[in-house]
């Protein structure tokens, strides 16, 4: 039995790939292209032509495709092996014996794999590496593959305080349960999470529309899926907006882009910059990661 199973069957971590199985069922052209253009806002580019990505924890591969239809170079992986499974099927949909779409099975904790890769111009990695079960480690493995001058985009679970460590008992409690009962876990968290805004949805003549519309703003997911994963997340850690900007900081990146979560439920998104020291002056500059090609 690999570590992967051991952690499921002990109730220590998450399905993730078989709720990204699930998602691929109901992709289509509409989600590919919210989630297409979701990485163009955030990287502030029209196209990654040219430019190498990397998809740390790649999940169903959405993000994997979508850098690829811009033109980008793409090695994907994760820990998952249901999750490979998920981004293998959408490069043989859609890129078929494409040389320039690598997946593999790799951890965002074993540093000697990140090393083995090179490096990359944008090394994204939304929403995963707070699910490792050692996120700063993983944090810190995340900057290794960045190409000087690239860009680290990722998104961390906000800490929400006593609210998260609530969340927390909820999520252990999801996988400890056995997968029949499960269901008494996710239905009372869809009510907390959404009942307002269902009541709302109601009164304005417009029922059930936060489901119906949620892929517009989210990125191209699925309500069901993004609600499970949710609810039964887990290893599951957080962190405050100024940790993450300080902890990267330090390690020679400068902050180009955020967009928090407004210190409620979800993700907090960074865009980040590897800034090199100008020999000359010996000034900290950032060079912009359009201009550069991939260093191997």
């Amino acid at each position: 039995m690999s570590q992967f199973a051991r952690e499921v069957t002990a109730g220590n971590r998450f399905e993730f790939g078989k709720n990204w199985a699930w998602f691929l069922q109901t992709l289509d052209d509409t989600k590919i292209a919210e989630a297409t253009h979701s990485l163009q806002d955030m990287l502030e580019v029209t196209s990654l032509e040219g430019l190498s990505f990397l998809d740390l924890g790649s999940g169903s591969g959405l993000f994997s495709l979508a850098a690829r239809r811009l033109g980008a170079r793409v090695h994907s992986f994760d820990y998952d092996p249901r999750s490979v499974a998920c981004t293998s099927e959408l490069k043989r949909r859609y890129f078929p014996d494409d040389g320039r779409w690598v997946v593999e099975t790799g951890s965002a904790l074993d540093a000697d794999y990140l090393r083995s890769i090179g490096k990359f111009d944008i090394v994204y990695s939304w929403g995963v590496l707070h699910h490792t079960g050692d996120m700063w480690t993983a944090l810190e493995n995340a900057a290794m593959p960045v190409a000087t001058s690239g860009k680290l985009f990722i998104a961390i679970y906000n800490d929400q305080g006593t609210a998260s460590k609530r969340w927390t008992k909820v999520k252990k409690l999801y996988n400890h349960l056995p997968k029949a009962l499960r269901f008494l876990v996710v239905w009372p968290c869809f009510v907390v999470l959404f009942w307002r805004r269902l009541v709302k949805d109601l009164l304005r003549g417009k029922p059930f529309a936060i489901i119906r519309d949620y892929h517009k703003n989210q990125r191209g997911m699925s309500f069901w899926q993004d609600l499970v994963d949710w609810v039964g997340g887990y290893p599951f850690e957080v962190a405050m907006p100024e940790q993450i900007f300080d902890f990267y900081r330090q390690r020679g990146f400068s902050l180009s882009r955020l967009r928090t979560c407004g210190g409620s439920l979800g993700c907090n998104e960074f865009v980040f910059e590897k800034v090199y020291l100008s020999s000359n002056a010996g000034s900290v500059r950032t060079i912009r990661t359009t201009a550069t090609k991939a260093e191997s």
